[in-house]
């Protein structure tokens, strides 16, 4: 598993070029119109797929990320169908690297070990669960490292050079930097100033440093993406879906295709972003 992700990311190394990583909420509005969307991230240019776990309590997440979450479970998502979701999506693409993120009480509630076989089953290859911190590892860290599923850890300002380490242990995969502090879909941050912190970081750390939170147009994936190896995407993709929704948050003929149209813009940010660097 953990190899799709190098994979990936020592080819995107070779083009000179930060990955684009993009997040949606699994289920939302709906399974099939969810797995177009999912299908559609890769062709329109993303590198990485982050798939939320839907929750009832989503303490991280702005707005925008919590109604997806309640249109999903609404919608009758659960955490086995967005495992589901995943092996659908494996059906027709064995090589872009399946992230899930959410929290943690879906996990335990499932079962561990279950749901790290099921996760196996179904292709996925990494995992953020942003309520555990390093102290839980013998939780889900160790286990799913153990069975070669990567544990991705989430940095951020407040996280001082005594800190990292602790944070970088047992962190595989990439090391996701959330570049403010606060909830997701905030203000863009500044690119210097996350410049300053991926070079912090990769002092502790050869993994990846993919920055996020804020992202939403190709221009800000072209400041971030001079000097992370990743560009985070989830607020912008989620807000895209839901202003194409009907009044009673139902898809319409334009949901998959909004998406697409928007991950494309951001693609050609990624894409150019060495070439502002090189400059």
């Amino acid at each position: 598993m953990t190899a799709r992700m190098d994979k990936r990311f020592a080819a995107l190394k070779a083009e000179g070029r930060p990955a684009l990583v993009t997040y949606f909420m699994g289920g939302d509005p709906d399974y099939e119109t969810s797995l177009g969307i999912m299908k559609a991230l890769p062709e329109a240019g993303a590198d990485v797929i982050e798939l939320g776990m839907p929750f009832s309590d989503p303490m991280a997440d702005g707005p925008a990320i919590q109604l997806a979450g309640q249109r999903a479970l609404k919608a009758g998502q659960t955490l086995k169908k967005t495992l589901q979701l995943a092996a659908d999506f494996r059906k027709t693409d064995s090589e872009t690297p399946i992230v899930m993120m959410g929290y943690y009480n879906p996990i335990y509630i499932y079962g561990v070990e279950k749901f790290l076989d099921d996760a196996i089953a179904a292709g996925i290859d990494g995992l953020i669960v942003v309520d555990l911190p390093p102290e839980m590892d013998d939780e889900l860290c160790i286990p799913a490292i153990r069975k070669g599923i990567n544990f991705i850890r989430l940095a951020t300002p407040t996280t001082d050079d005594k800190r990292l380490p602790t944070v970088l242990n047992n962190t595989s995969g990439f090391v996701y930097y959330v570049s403010m502090n606060g909830i997701t879909g905030s203000a863009l941050p500044n690119p210097s100033l996350v410049s300053g912190a991926v070079k912090r970081i990769k002092q502790h750390t050869d993994l990846p440093v993919c920055v996020g939170f804020g992202v939403k147009t190709a221009e800000h994936a072209k400041l971030i993406g001079a000097s992370a190896d990743g560009v985070v995407v989830g607020t912008a993709i989620v807000n895209q879906i839901a202003t194409s929704l009907t009044k009673d948050g139902k898809a319409t003929a334009d949901t998959i295709q909004a998406v697409a149209t928007l991950v494309r813009g951001l693609s050609t940010g990624t894409r150019s972003a060495r070439l502002v660097a090189a400059e």
